[in-house]
């Protein structure tokens, strides 16, 4: 990949970027907000505590580009797994302007089980969630090193 084909990749990520994150632990949520700060100053952090609101935020954006997530981070437990299930199984029924958006699953659970049915259910990764700040900034480096600057984000195709 030549240079000037790479930054402008980066760019095309970075146009209005933003993030939504679907959280219902307000430590945790703290810490991402955090970690984001440090990390990917330059996108903008959409945080919910409610699967629902973000359900309806990404309906709303369906035919608004320019408000469209780059990214969305999903906690699996809001607050029980099958709540998690739900919201992930919404947003991937939503139109596809909205179903493609990349989703990362962030979850306490190691369980095989769990990974495998989050992947079975269409999401681009699933990270086990970090136990402290020090965890958070690492994983935001990481973050953004692949899905901002190595990564090429899908354009955002609405349907008529």
């Amino acid at each position: 990949m030549s240079p000037t084909t790479f930054y402008e990749q980066i760019r095309s990520n970075f146009k209005q970027p933003k993030l939504l994150v679907i959280e219902d632990g307000p430590g945790h949520g703290t810490l991402i907000a955090k970690a984001m700060q440090q990390w990917l100053p330059e996108v903008t952090l959409i945080y919910t505590n409610q699967p629902e609101q973000a359900i309806h935020l990404l309906q709303e954006w369906n035919t608004q580009e320019w408000e469209l997530p780059k990214l969305i981070l999903q906690d699996l437990f809001l607050p029980t797994r099958e709540d998690g299930w739900n919201a992930l199984r919404q947003i991937k029924a939503l139109p596809a302007a909205c179903n493609r958006i990349p989703v990362v699953v962030l979850s306490p659970s190691s369980q095989r089980s769990d990974v495998e049915e989050a992947y079975q259910q269409g999401i681009a990764s699933y990270v086990i969630k970090p136990a402290d700040l020090k965890g958070w900034l690492r994983y935001f480096m990481a973050l953004r090193t692949y899905w901002w600057e190595t990564a090429t984000l899908p354009p955002v195709q609405f349907s008529v």
